[in-house]
């Protein structure tokens, strides 16, 4: 598997985890502890969605020798 398939695979968790949001943004809180747990969950799930997402271009620009990258990154 080549990096650029694999930002492929990426790019899709980060659609996944992007719905994911979205479902759990539309669920109401019914209390003050519900709401407090929901952006918690929102914000670990906004945080693994940009990882992915970064990772992605990663892999995308892996080849191209100009991209100097996320540095978190560095292979």
């Amino acid at each position: 598997m080549t990096m650029t398939e694999m930002a492929v695979s990426y790019r899709r968790e980060a659609d996944a985890l992007r719905h994911r949001m979205r479902l759990v943004r539309e669920k109401p809180a019914r209390t003050e502890a519900e709401q407090i747990a929901k952006e918690e969950r929102l914000r670990l799930l906004d945080a693994m969605r940009r990882d992915t997402r970064d990772v992605a271009v990663f892999c995308e620009r892996y080849y191209d020798k100009s991209y100097q990258g996320n540095q978190h990154f560095r292979v």
